[in-house]
């Protein structure tokens, strides 16, 4: 197919004037707003520290492109939205990303990018994960008073013979089943698995280790567990008793819960009978599954609506009305599956194409540093701004995604940003607040 320069006929004309278009315009970039992504990653020392423990394996005489630099080229563009290494074939030459990558030369290519993302194992998912959690730990001014741990697995469709590929029934598809940890908006654990197992495995060994280094660093700190009826495991639920952990965790769905759980069920629909409006009554009872070692406190959501009945279960140790528990506490969990949306839909960490394993798991993990670099523009930058509670898509569009004309000479980079950029002051704030300590 030939491709035209410049196509006049295309595009309808301003005021009797030809409107030519071409992109021959130079120096000229869309991601003038890199420089925030490149502010956040010198305020946690990311690429730095991470480069330090991942070690580079490659025979440096060879080597045109220095660990970091690769990791701040792949995690920038993650930032900025582009997703697959082939974008990297043209982005390569982009001067506002060789700058934010620490370098004035060309970057590395998608081939390049390939061998290095398929040099991944075991080690480098090991220290890129601990290195979520000591980031996390790094990030708190004080000690905190409580931590909330949401634990959630999602699907991860596939469309290839990845290592590891299953059918998922429930998902009616192959999929990885990766499991996030999130503690707030912080993310502390992306853990890719296989669609085959049970959607709790492992979970019970990641809480163990997130709740020792976590006591480690603040030894009085309370610890809640929280999550769906998918990890609701009593050895699990034992062991949190056992280490003072605390946990409000859903609970399926059966007939011995309904008929326990019947009283609250009847005096919901009795009232809906009566006034015609939805209905919403809390109890608690005490339950055991034959599979358990003892009973526990199980919070009862009676509800009523036009439907029918509609009564939902939690299982807990935690001291309180039965309400404010599930309305406060444990339906606040929600607010990570937004945390999985921009994980997947703004940063790509579903882009597992890789053929290898360790390759996907690394992939997973450059998404959820992308995510870091973003999450921490919204939590130091934003603070107290329209875009305080804005999603990682918002952030970038708002503040990345900047025209700009780029000079550079041998002392100084310029970066020309559009004068008709609407959130000027909005992007010297961020900035400032960034560069302060």
């Amino acid at each position: 197919m030939t491709i035209c320069s410049t196509q006049e006929e295309l595009f309808p004309a301003c005021k009797s004037r030809r409107v030519r278009v071409d992109f021959e315009g130079g120096e000229v970039t869309s991601n003038g707003g890199v420089l925030l992504v490149r502010q956040a990653d010198r305020r946690l020392g990311l690429t730095k520290r991470l480069a330090k423990v991942l070690g580079d394996r490659r025979r440096s005489a060879s080597c045109a492109h220095r660990l970091e630099t690769l990791l701040r080229q792949r995690l920038y563009g993650l930032a900025l939205g582009y997703e697959d290494l082939n974008d990297h074939d043209r982005l390569r030459q982009d001067l506002a990303l060789q700058t934010a990558a620490g370098t004035d030369q060309v970057l590395a290519s998608p081939a390049t990018l390939c061998r290095w993302e398929n040099r991944a194992d075991r080690e480098a998912a090991w220290q890129m994960a601990r290195w979520l959690v000591e980031q996390f730990i790094r990030s708190q001014r004080r000690a905190p008073r409580e931590l909330v741990l949401d634990f959630d697995a999602t699907d991860d469709p596939l469309h290839g013979q990845q290592e590891g590929r299953f059918f998922h029934g429930y998902y009616n598809a192959y999929c990885f089943l990766p499991l996030y940890v999130f503690c707030g908006e912080q993310l502390l654990v992306s853990y890719l698995r296989p669609s085959n197992i049970d959607p709790a495995r492992h979970a019970w060994a990641i809480l163990a280790l997130l709740v020792k280094r976590l006591r480690q660093a603040w030894p009085k700190v309370k610890i809640t567990f929280r999550a769906d009826s998918g990890f609701c495991r009593w050895r699990m639920l034992r062991w949190c008793e056992r280490h003072g952990v605390f946990y409000i965790v859903g609970l399926a769905k059966n007939s011995r819960l309904h008929a326990l759980a019947e009283p609250f069920v009847e005096r919901a629909r009795q009232e809906y009978q009566r006034t015609g409006e939805k209905q919403r009554l809390f109890g608690e009872l005490r339950y055991a599954a034959l599979t358990w070692d003892r009973e526990r406190r199980v919070l009862v959501k009676a509800e009523h609506l036009a439907q029918g009945s509609n009564p939902r279960y939690v299982v807990t140790n935690l001291v309180g009305p039965a309400q404010e528990l599930y309305d406060t506490l444990y339906c606040a969990r929600g607010e990570m599956e937004n945390r999985i949306k921009e994980q997947q839909l703004d940063l790509f960490a579903d882009r597992t194409s890789c053929t290898k394993w360790w390759a996907n798991q690394f992939r997973l993990l450059l998404s959820s540093l992308a995510y870091v670099l973003l999450e921490t523009i919204r939590r130091h930058g934003l603070q107290g701004t329209e875009l305080a509670r804005a999603q990682c898509g918002t952030i970038r569009l708002k503040l990345l995604k900047i025209g700009a004309v780029i000079r550079r000479n041998t002392r100084r980079v310029y970066f020309h940003l559009s004068s008709a950029c609407p959130d000027q002051d909005l992007f010297w704030r961020v900035a400032r607040r960034l560069a302060s300590p």
